[in-house]
């Protein structure tokens, strides 16, 4: 990896993005018109302090994860991707693996929904990007790692999360995440990441080794679930999962019915962020 390089094209495409373009406010004073550090880090999910140090040239070898954080937040296109990929000595995921790119059509619709809970995942339902709504619903995703980042990994072996499900919802939701995992497996089958996922998963859950190994099917369908929020209480959302073609990804999104108590309470939330509401 060529540390300089890679830092100097970092800096080079951070200061070529017009924060208005990302949804962030271009006001203050502004030594550029580009982004500043602290917002290319908030966008990419990592720390600014990291961000310095790969600017600086005094951090090597990211992960392939930050890289490709790095490139949706900078918006870069195909090429410029896979120019990042070889500054830090990693080849851009090929023909048999997840992919795993927004790309920056896509990612202007959802600079565009500032005002709803949403998250992006990949075809194996590994997280990509939740935007700030779905952090302050659902709970702050940025410090998560590895498996943690996965929808299924986390429905049969993570923590209890904040939605409410059923006994039979629930069974309904996990049938279908896990269906889903396996048509991934099938589609990209040079997929390493998948095949960890799978064997952590396997050791861990009867109930995947159940369904895996079953064939189980499903698909995801419009619900109406119950959020248990912390501070503002339950809400209740309508809850969609929309795909986007060509680029196998999920997007995840939470909407409240307009003129609700629901409604008034998730545009509390929108507003407030990640801040504690009782602060």
């Amino acid at each position: 990896m060529t540390t300089a390089e890679f830092g100097k094209a970092v800096r080079r495409w951070r200061d070529r993005v017009l924060p208005q373009a990302v949804g962030l406010p271009a006001g203050g004073q502004r030594r550029a018109a580009g982004l500043r550090r602290e917002e290319l880090a908030m966008l990419a999910g990592i720390s600014v302090d990291y961000v310095t140090r790969l600017e600086q040239g005094r951090a090597s070898h990211p992960s392939a994860r930050v890289v490709e954080t790095l490139c949706r937040a900078l918006r870069l296109s195909g090429p410029e991707r896979a120019h990042l990929f070889g500054l830090a000595g990693l080849a851009p995921p090929g023909p048999g693996t997840v992919p795993r790119q927004i790309t920056p059509g896509v990612q202007r619709v959802l600079d565009r929904l500032t005002t709803t809970p949403l998250a992006v995942y990949d075809a194996s339902w590994t997280l990509l990007l939740a935007n700030e709504p779905h952090k302050a619903l659902m709970g702050d995703s940025s410090g998560w790692r590895g498996n943690q980042r996965n929808a299924v990994w986390r429905k049969l072996l993570g923590p209890p999360g904040r939605v409410r499900h059923s006994a039979g919802i629930r069974r309904v939701f996990e049938a279908a995440l896990v269906a889903d995992l396996r048509a991934a497996a099938a589609r990209y089958p040079a997929d390493l990441g998948i095949r960890r996922l799978v064997a952590e998963l396997r050791g861990g859950s009867e109930r995947f080794v159940e369904l895996w190994d079953s064939g189980a099917v499903g698909h995801h369908e419009a619900a109406r679930v119950i959020v248990d929020h912390p501070e503002v209480g339950p809400l209740t959302l309508d809850f969609d999962v929309l795909t986007v073609a060509g680029g196998d990804l999920r997007i995840r999104v939470y909407t409240a019915e307009p003129g609700t108590e629901d409604a008034e309470r998730l545009a509390v939330l929108t507003v407030l962020g990640t801040r504690r509401l009782s602060g």
